[in-house]
């Protein structure tokens, strides 16, 4: 009985000791250390990690430039949600109707989307500035890659009497606004104020549907604060 106790005891260290530890195991004839994580059956080189930004300290050359920041800021993360659930709403509305066949059912079930968002922004939308209803226009463009122009003339009348009414007529802004960080300065300042936000856990973040890189941004236009300051 002694024995099989340390029998047993022994064996309990030795998987203890392989299913806790690094080990080193050869691959491909190179010793390469290798990493067992409990629960995961695979064994791998390396743990994959989120992609972390690390955020300079915010400066601005006058005090007027901080002004226009956080007042941008406070916009900016004000209609952020609305953008997103509109770009929810629209990638729902197009799983559905890419199995909905019949061109009838499609526009009945278009009509009633469209009724269901309204619903959602209407009220919201008549609440915003001029400023705010611009910054949502871009924010569109940013989570569905169209222009808020585009999209209405792709579901036609419904949305664009819808959007008219609540945004364009009332704030006179343009629908056909996009967002370009790398080249419109406003709008690396506005993504500028999502990163630290969804790094912070203010804002949810949803992938935007444009190709640009946040550092690659901050590296060009914190080059370009420079050279102006020079």
């Amino acid at each position: 009985m002694m024995k099989k106790g340390i029998i047993l005891f022994v064996c309990s260290i030795t998987t203890s000791l392989f299913f806790g530890q690094v080990e080193e195991q050869p691959l491909d004839s190179v010793a390469e250390k290798m990493i067992i994580i409990e629960g995961d059956s695979i064994v791998q080189s390396s743990i994959a990690l989120d992609e972390v930004y690390v955020f300079s300290k915010l400066k601005f050359p006058t005090y007027k430039d901080k002004l226009r920041y956080y007042i941008l800021r406070r916009k900016t993360i004000k209609v952020y949600p609305y953008a997103k659930l509109a770009a929810e709403r629209l990638s729902e509305l197009n799983d559905s109707l890419a199995n909905i066949k019949k061109k009838r059912k499609r526009k009945k079930y278009t009509k009633q989307v469209q009724k269901y968002i309204e619903g959602e922004f209407s009220d919201e939308l008549k609440k915003l500035t001029r400023t705010e209803g611009q910054i949502l226009i871009k924010l569109i463009y940013r989570q569905t890659g169209k222009t808020t122009y585009g999209l209405v003339k792709e579901l036609r009348s419904g949305w664009r009497a819808f959007w008219y009414s609540t945004t364009a007529k009332m704030f006179k802004i343009s629908l056909k606004e996009e967002y370009n960080p790398s080249v419109v300065q406003e709008d690396y300042l506005i993504e500028d104020i999502l990163q630290r936000a969804f790094a912070a856990s203010r804002l949810e973040p949803q992938k935007s549907a444009l190709d640009f890189n946040y550092m690659d941004l901050e590296d060009k236009w914190s080059t370009a604060q420079k050279k102006g300051g020079k």
